[in-house]
């Protein structure tokens, strides 16, 4: 068979979508025809998807923060975590936050990730990250 040939022609056939769509089955679908609700997503997909996702997170902190290499890994990862679960379109919101990391003023970053909507809706996680910025270690 003609594998290349079965790629185009199911391509052109299903077209390609890179959001959730619903099929005209109503099935969740994204991609080149893949069927969410009945196939999900493999354990290895699922790996590929997330080392995308954290790359991206670590790429669009780094646009806030020129010194980001200089901090501690601690304070890294929790403000990438943070892009993770955000975007960038809400991390950017937390301009007090943003100020007081350019700054070096890690209590203030703490308190400023603390005093927010985001942290009463993800609880520990905030308390977690607050912390490591706060502490750095």
């Amino acid at each position: 068979m003609n594998k290349a040939l079965l790629r185009s022609e199911l391509k052109r056939d299903e077209s390609e979508r890179f959001k959730p769509y619903k099929c005209s089955a109503g099935k969740t679908t994204i991609g080149i025809g893949r069927n969410l609700d009945d196939v999900g997503i493999s354990p290895d997909e699922s790996a590929y998807l997330f080392a995308n996702d954290v790359a991206r997170a670590e790429k669009d902190v780094r646009r806030f923060f020129l010194g980001f290499d200089a901090m501690t890994d601690a304070r890294q990862r929790a403000l990438v975590n943070m892009m993770f679960n955000l975007g960038v379109t809400r991390f950017s919101e937390f301009k007090k936050m943003i100020h007081a990391v350019n700054a070096c003023d890690w209590n203030e970053a703490a308190n400023q990730a603390l005093d927010s909507k985001w942290s009463r809706q993800v609880g520990e996680r905030s308390v977690r990250i607050a912390s490591l910025l706060r502490q750095g270690v």
